[in-house]
């Protein structure tokens, strides 16, 4: 059965394709929420002025992250054994409810009722807050892989990449929605928000077909369907979804770090204490940005006719726009934020990856590897976390060190994900009707 099968209409794909961005939306508002309001809800839990950096990364660059790569591979086995739609409903209420819940995180009292919380741990709100960002990551895990899988099989090939992109650009509006937001209300009922949001999304998804080629080999019965280990053999097959993951790493590094601690790497750059980027404007800013480079980078591929081609404009976009951020950006307040946004817009690449993520493999695998490859990249932002600190520890404490440290993970990260598009098939316009050995 072809990807675009007569079965299926064109206003069932297009509510398919309208409710995947509006999924992705959500995904990215619930995503950005924590990085946003990180400072203020951190301050009002009485955590002191010199602990938010370290616990920011804790909660967010190691649990949170850590939470979207093992759900990655759950929802993603899950897609392709159980259907790309038990995926996109399933995840939704998990992330849901874990961001609604994260609005009552509080201290509880280690006697009644919250006794038990302190018996397992969770007397404490940031020790709540650290278990709801790791289940509201491990939710949020499947909602992109899933719709990108679900809209690249029932649309056609030449087509293909316009709905992706059309996903893409809306979903990453998500960030800017969260931004103007948390300007109107408290990081609390921010969190409540975004839950609420995402069950509204749930009555939407009751009109969504399923996959025609997931159904084809479902009642074929073929085999090795979500057997994430078959994408580590042959050494042909892991090689490519080794350089997916790594394509896309920039991305998230210069998100997790550049943007998110954009604060203390302004400091270092020696911008005045009155003068520096916010962290939430900053997210805001970078995010227009990616809209707009997901936008352009899906184009772009189309018109060239190739992923690859597209991909690798982009990293160099990657390139000069981190070199404009070190040097143009510490010159004013105005020019940061400017060159936070040519740094989003050349790493607005996202849409092309993910579309890249979902074309390199069989029905059998597709679900796996578009949705845990993603998450992998999001992971890759403890690494780019882990790398910035070490290489901060390593300077010493002078107040250069920590743009110094982020300049560092810079000249690793970037020429590793350039490196590793030259191991990607081009697939443009390539037919999903397969399934891998």
């Amino acid at each position: 059965m072809q990807a675009t099968s007569p079965l299926i209409s064109r206003r069932a794909r297009a509510f398919v394709i309208v409710v995947a961005a509006l999924g992705y939306f959500v995904d990215i508002f619930d995503l950005l929420l924590f990085a946003i309001v990180r400072v203020e809800s951190l301050k009002s839990l009485g955590v002191a002025a010199d602990q938010i950096k370290p616990v920011g990364l804790w909660l967010d660059n190691y649990l949170q992250v850590t939470g979207l790569v093992l759900g990655g591979i759950v929802w993603g086995i899950l897609g392709d054994r159980r259907g790309r739609l038990s995926v996109l409903f399933g995840s939704i209420f998990v992330y849901s409810t874990a961001n609604i819940l994260n609005a009552f995180i509080a201290d509880v009292p280690d006697s009644g009722a919250g006794a038990l919380l302190h018996m397992v741990g969770l007397g404490g709100a940031i020790e709540q807050y650290g278990v709801l960002r790791f289940i509201a990551g491990f939710g949020l895990a499947g909602e992109l892989g899933a719709g990108i899988t679900l809209v690249s099989e029932l649309v056609s090939k030449e087509r293909r990449g316009l709905a992706t992109t059309a996903v893409a650009t809306v979903g990453i509006c998500g960030a800017i929605a969260a931004y103007f937001i948390t300007r109107l209300v408290d990081w609390r009922t921010a969190f409540l928000i975004g839950g609420l949001m995402g069950f509204a999304l749930l009555f939407l998804r009751v009109g969504v077909v399923e996959s025609g080629l997931f159904r084809t080999a479902q009642s074929t019965h073929v085999a090795g369907r979500g057997a994430f280990w078959l994408l580590f053999t042959p050494w042909s097959r892991l090689r490519t979804y080794l350089a997916v993951i790594l394509c896309a790493i920039p991305i998230w590094y210069s998100v997790a770090i550049l943007v998110k601690y954009c604060d203390s790497i302004g400091a270092s750059l020696g911008m005045p204490e009155g003068a520096r980027p916010a962290p939430g404007l900053a997210i805001m800013w970078c995010y227009v940005g990616l809209a707009c480079g997901d936008l352009s980078s899906g184009l772009l591929s189309q018109w060239m006719k190739s992923r690859r081609r597209a991909l690798l404009i982009f990293h160099a976009l990657t390139v000069v726009a981190i070199a404009l951020y070190f040097t143009v950006g510490p010159t004013s307040l105005t020019a940061f934020y400017a060159c936070t946004v040519a740094l989003g817009f050349a790493c607005g690449y996202w849409a092309v990856f993910v579309t890249v993520a979902a074309e390199q493999f069989g029905t059998n695998l597709r679900s796996t590897a578009a949705t845990s490859a993603p998450n992998f990249v999001r992971w890759s932002a403890a690494g780019s976390a882990f790398l910035w600190t070490s290489s901060e520890q390593m300077l010493g404490s002078t107040q250069s060190a920590p743009w110094q440290a982020a300049l560092i993970v810079a000249a690793i990260v970037v020429p590793i994900a350039v490196t590793a598009v030259f191991f990607l098939r081009e697939t443009y316009g390539r037919d999903l009707d397969f399934v891998e050995d």
